[in-house]
């Protein structure tokens, strides 16, 4: 046989330029917001922390036993991703949490490269480049970055291969896309079912039925059977925070400023045509679970929690312009027409908003003030030591130290690290003396590292 040359790939790899290059600018654009925030030493929540040990542990082939959560708590009793075991062979080789960033900056690139290419293929290049963009700098992908790691983001690229797949009526590759979500966490298994119903209804085949209870005895046997076994308290921990008796007596209470600019972004993002596609039906489970909730932190637009929906939002919008082309309305064929760039216009005015704005002013955004503070009170602590800290230094510990957040109830440790201005330690806790006393009566605790705000004390009665 002849090989193969390069002149007979180039036809069969032209088609992917476009979509790989929008993967490859949102990852390069992604990743250059996680450094300067790593460098500054922004730390928005724990979360960085509490996935990076789950990755140290799967790097060593252990159970993801989480200190940070509790003493020997299994982080599977908190939300079910067994999926994050692929994060083992990943932190094996570059182990340092900077390393978890990376991988969901480009997960991330490569849901807009696949989305992308779905775009390009219905809206040709140039608009379906555009649109990929749109998609790929979305508000609520933004705001996952900003957030920093969480396990959505290995549902992010599977909901966008999965959802142009079945654009493209590919019905097996959307059912095998979407089958590993109910890996990546417990309540995306109501997700798959949805899907499963719209695939089963577009296809006319058994596949999607068979998708839909495979989601719903995933969600079933993950949030009654595995959460509450590995659960210290032996429940789901995040089934009480659903309020539906107190919405049903009062729907008043269900009608809030942020839930209503939750869903006018979407909308917006989407360019109202989203809603032709039964697509659209898919948003229904995530945007249920959290309106439901009395956490007020899950209503709005920030955080990670709107990043699974912008594949189906923006997938849902490609699907409404196929469907409203043989609409006998003429105005809604001649919007069908118009809707990509309402989408692409919807995220350049959203833009200056948006987390990626603040790259237009690096030195006041992204101050180093503390840098120098915060990298001397690191080399303070000993690798392998126990810490206790608030949220200031702990994405910078975890990965060479056993880390425990001061909230919990914990044993005995080896070292006290606070951050005074940024730890989110309660007002009245002005010093690691202080904060010792309160969380270690009767042991000795002396400072020895004090500047910038950063503290760090040292037991006299370590433990090893």
């Amino acid at each position: 046989m002849r090989g193969i040359r390069a002149g007979d790939l180039r036809p069969a790899l032209r088609p992917l330029l476009l979509p790989a290059g929008v993967g490859i600018v949102t990852t390069a654009v992604y990743t250059v917001l996680s450094a300067l925030q790593w460098r500054s030493f922004a730390t928005p929540s724990w979360d960085l922390g509490i996935f990076t040990q789950l990755a140290r542990q799967y790097a060593a082939f252990e159970a993801p036993i989480v200190t940070i959560k509790g003493e020997g708590f299994n982080l599977l009793g908190d939300h079910f991703h067994p999926l994050l075991v692929l994060l083992g062979p990943i932190f094996a080789l570059f182990p340092h949490a900077f390393t978890l960033l990376v991988a969901q900056n480009a997960l991330f690139g490569l849901a807009a490269a696949a989305l992308t290419d779905g775009a390009i293929r219905l809206l040709g290049p140039r608009t379906g480049t555009l649109f990929g963009f749109a998609f790929a700098f979305s508000w609520g992908l933004q705001g996952a970055v900003e957030a920093q790691f969480h396990e959505i983001a290995f549902a992010v690229p599977l909901l966008a291969l999965s959802l142009t797949a079945f654009l493209r009526r590919k019905w097996v590759p959307c059912l095998l896309w979407a089958m590993p979500l109910v890996f990546v966490k417990e309540d995306l298994g109501l997700t798959v079912a949805a899907l499963g119903i719209v695939l089963a209804v577009r296809s006319r085949r058994p596949l999607g039925i068979w998708l839909a209870v495979w989601g719903v005895g995933w969600f079933a046997l993950a949030s009654l059977i595995i959460l509450p076994l590995l659960n210290p308290h032996g429940a789901w921990a995040y089934s009480s925070s659903i309020d539906l008796p107190g919405i049903l007596g009062d729907p008043a209470a269900a009608i809030q400023p942020q839930k209503s600019v939750t869903l006018g972004l979407l909308l917006l993002a989407s360019g109202v045509i989203a809603v032709r596609s039964p697509l659209a039906l898919v948003l229904l489970p995530t945007l249920a679970w959290r309106f439901l909730s009395d956490n007020t932190g899950y209503w709005g637009p920030t955080w990670q929690y709107s990043a699974v929906l912008m594949p189906i939002a923006f997938c849902a919008a490609l699907d409404g312009i196929t469907l409203v082309r043989t609409s006998r309305r003429r105005w809604l064929r001649g919007y069908g027409r118009q809707a990509a760039s309402v989408s692409i216009v919807a995220a350049l005015v959203l833009a200056t908003t948006l987390p990626l704005f603040r790259l237009t002013n690096v030195p006041v955004n992204f101050s180093t003030d503390r840098a120098a503070a915060a990298t001397a009170a690191l080399r303070v602590v000993p690798d392998g030591v126990r810490v206790e800290s608030d949220i200031g230094l702990m994405n910078y510990l975890v990965e060479r130290t056993d880390v425990y957040w001061l909230g919990n109830k914990n044993p005995r440790l080896d070292y006290l690290v606070i951050d005074l201005a940024a730890g989110g330690l309660p007002a009245e806790w002005t010093s690691a003396q202080i904060v010792a006393e309160a969380l270690h009566p009767g042991v000795t605790f002396t400072t020895i590292y004090a500047a910038g705000g950063f503290e760090i004390a040292r037991s006299e009665n370590r433990t090893r």
